[in-house]
């Protein structure tokens, strides 16, 4: 799983210890200025805006998690059944 440069190593060892996952922090170089493209961490902020498209997820209109977590699932596969060749 990769993570911002703004997780600390509690985050990684917790994550190992519990669900045995290992955390990659991306982080920038300590000699860089200005902007550059980081590997990785473009694919979050794509996948959220590609989600944020569709109106039931652009608010949270639904009462419990489940139901949300629900409509997260039914966004991602439309969008993957658009994208299969006819």
């Amino acid at each position: 799983m990769w993570a911002d440069g703004a997780y600390t190593d509690k985050l990684a060892a917790w994550l190992d210890n519990e669900f045995g996952i290992r955390l990659l922090v991306v982080k920038r170089w300590e000699a860089q200025k200005g902007f550059m493209l980081l590997p990785r961490c473009w694919v979050v902020e794509r996948t959220l805006a590609w989600l944020g498209r569709y109106r039931r997820l652009s608010k949270d209109y639904e009462r419990c998690a489940r139901s949300s977590e629900a409509m997260v699932y039914l966004a991602s596969i439309r969008r993957l059944l658009q994208h299969l060749p006819a």
